[in-house]
């Protein structure tokens, strides 16, 4: 890419999406194309081919999903299918019709099957069943992976799929039912920690209630009492996390210098062509919150709920090809956790 190159960043008011643009500025990119939801519905494939057809970008960030936690993903499990499947189709064939000439497809690491060895490595993919609540997202950002793969191979594109690991960062969603683990357990106990210190007008702004009624009611339907905070599983599955800053390094810097030929093998079967993205380290979810109630100040109980079920026992990434090919994260997940949280309290 030059500094001057049409990028189209699809998703960049999300998450991912957000980070990857705050990169590429950083880095001097500065010739962009964004639109909101409102203004492109990506699931739409008229409005998507008249985009890709005005617009002509020259590379594609495909950052744009509709994602959630397990709650979400066990609750929605037809919006996730859908959505995912419909927004992939439109960008990724829109970007092999006008002659995009690179594009890199954001999935996830819930693609792997519940019972993958770990750490996952890439060829792992499509060995055993994959967790059940999180199906529908998976099979998606599965059929990403070899639309990419094949288009690449019937059509000469070059167009790589990355697989980043659990990430949390700015503009990460904090919605106490839809959102990630590790965003979801900090709202909750900055919520707990407020309630617990009789904050009532600081609680009522952060739920966007004018009632200290109505603002108890939803935190007791979500789990928050005076007492302590309910939550699901055993706590004791491992996951890795990683700060969403540094998986945009990784997404910038395989979009500079890695292709499609570079990461395909020489096998006559060519599958498997995606990398992780990760730390290559993982922590319980028990001792995550641990970590998160000391750096909120929590001082309640923390009640876990072993009727809930607990997801997939583990979910740790191999990430020595990502490292092979030159890229390593920098944000250690203590660290992570205090900015995150600091993130949370200035939004």
């Amino acid at each position: 890419m030059n500094k001057d190159s049409k990028i189209y960043v699809a998703g960049h008011r999300g998450l991912v999406g957000s980070a990857i643009v705050t990169e590429l500025k950083k880095l001097g990119y500065s010739n962009f194309i964004l639109r909101t939801h409102k203004e492109l519905d990506l699931t739409n494939q008229q409005a998507t081919a008249d985009f890709f057809t005005i617009e002509k970008p020259e590379y594609v960030f495909l950052a744009a999903a509709s994602v959630g936690g397990i709650v979400a993903n066990n609750t929605y499990r037809a919006d996730f299918i859908y959505k995912n499947l419909m927004i992939q189709n439109n960008v990724i064939h829109h970007s092999y019709l006008n002659g995009v000439k690179k594009l890199l497809f954001l999935g996830s690491t819930c693609i792997y099957p519940k019972m993958a060895p770990q750490p996952m490595p890439e060829d792992s993919l499509l060995t055993g069943p994959l967790e059940y609540t999180n199906e529908p997202y998976a099979v998606a950002k599965i059929a990403g992976i070899k639309m990419c793969e094949s288009y690449n191979l019937q059509y000469g594109t070059n167009f790589i799929s990355v697989m980043p690991t659990n990430l949390y960062g700015p503009n990460d969603n904090f919605d106490l039912e839809k959102s990630h683990v590790l965003p979801a357990l900090i709202r909750k106990m900055h919520l707990g920690k407020l309630l617990m210190e009789g904050k009532e007008q600081e609680l009522c702004k952060d739920l966007g209630v004018d009632s200290y009624a109505f603002a108890k009611a939803e935190l007791q339907k979500n789990g928050i009492t005076e007492k302590g905070i309910a939550l699901w599983g055993t706590g004791s599955p491992k996951r890795e996390f990683l700060w969403s800053h540094d998986m945009a390094r990784a997404c910038v810097y395989l979009m500079e210098n890695i292709n499609f030929d570079e990461v395909k093998g020489t096998d006559k079967d060519i599958r498997n062509t995606h990398l992780n993205i990760g730390t290559g380290e993982d922590i319980a979810i028990k001792d995550l919150a641990e970590m998160i109630k000391t750096t909120v100040g929590y001082q309640g109980n923390l009640d876990w709920d072993a009727t809930k079920p607990d997801g997939t026992p583990r979910k740790l990434t191999d990430v020595s090809k990502l490292h092979e090919l030159g890229w390593e994260h920098e944000i250690d997940l203590e660290k992570g956790v205090e900015m995150m949280y600091s993130a949370y309290l200035n939004s």
